[in-house]
């Protein structure tokens, strides 16, 4: 089952076990991972639509900087699962892409000049002290599974960079159009991604598919990926409850958000 429920649609019957071929295991990927991609939440329509307030905007920043602290993180166990040189050499490469082979270089750096671009303190963003407690526990549970899953589905879950080049194009027009307030060349990390994300992702599916070698394998790194699809998804279901829905559009700092998210 995926989100709300949603069920994983198999290629065939549900009784169907014969390992399916490259073309309909990654049609079957692509296509499960598309329809729950985050690209279609509500509040990244807002945001692409130029619907934001500034402090929402703000906001999906400051949070999404933690997630974006814990991918380096889980591609480390990702690095020590693999008996492979080979494997461990080019996945190490994602790694150095956001910790930079530097201090200052890197995804993560870039992250924080985006924080300075939209008005946000660099010593606020990365302190994480106002970063909404279901953001935190999303981003942690994806780590979480990474770390507690075999090595084929720990890499199946990176698979939303399938669909991450369109979104990050996508993003970077919105924002260009719709946000003349943020600096422009704030926006590299977003234009560097499209590129970095179809690298990434080609490597991940090729070692998907050849390591994916029985159906129930091939079904494994199915759910790996909803359930990738699944975290991102609640990430932004929580800064809408605490941004939109709300109905103010104010700062709120995470030990607000906490009392106003019960169910946190």
């Amino acid at each position: 089952m995926g989100r709300n429920g949603d069920p994983i649609v198999m290629m065939k019957e549900d009784h169907h076990r014969d390992r399916l071929s490259e073309e309909a295991f990654i049609e079957w990927l692509k296509r499960e991972g598309s329809r729950r991609y985050h690209d279609r939440h509500p509040f990244h329509e807002l945001m692409h639509n130029g619907q934001l307030t500034e402090t929402q905007l703000q906001q999906w920043v400051l949070n999404r900087y933690y997630y974006q602290t814990r991918i380096p993180i889980k591609d480390a166990f990702i690095v020590a699962k693999s008996e492979d040189p080979t494997f461990r050499r080019m996945w190490l490469r994602r790694i150095r892409d956001h910790d930079g082979e530097q201090e200052g270089g890197g995804g993560l750096a870039l992250w924080v000049e985006l924080a300075r671009g939209v008005g946000l303190d660099a010593d606020e963003v990365r302190n994480f002290r106002n970063v909404l407690p279901g953001v935190r526990l999303a981003c942690d549970e994806y780590v979480r599974f990474v770390r507690e899953a075999p090595l084929l589905e720990a890499v199946a879950s990176s698979l939303t960079e399938l669909f991450a080049p369109s979104l990050m194009a996508r993003r970077l027009e919105a924002w260009k159009r719709h946000y003349p307030w943020v600096r422009q060349e704030s926006l590299e990390y977003f234009q560097r991604r499209i590129s970095r994300a179809t690298l990434d992702s080609n490597q991940a599916v090729e070692f998907v598919v050849r390591q994916a070698t029985t159906y129930a394998l091939q079904e494994g790194c199915v759910r790996a990926l909803v359930k990738k699809t699944d975290i991102l998804w609640t990430m932004l279901d929580h800064l809408s409850m605490a941004y939109i829905e709300a109905g103010s559009g104010r700062k709120q700092t995470a030990h607000d958000s906490h009392h106003n998210q019960a169910s946190v």
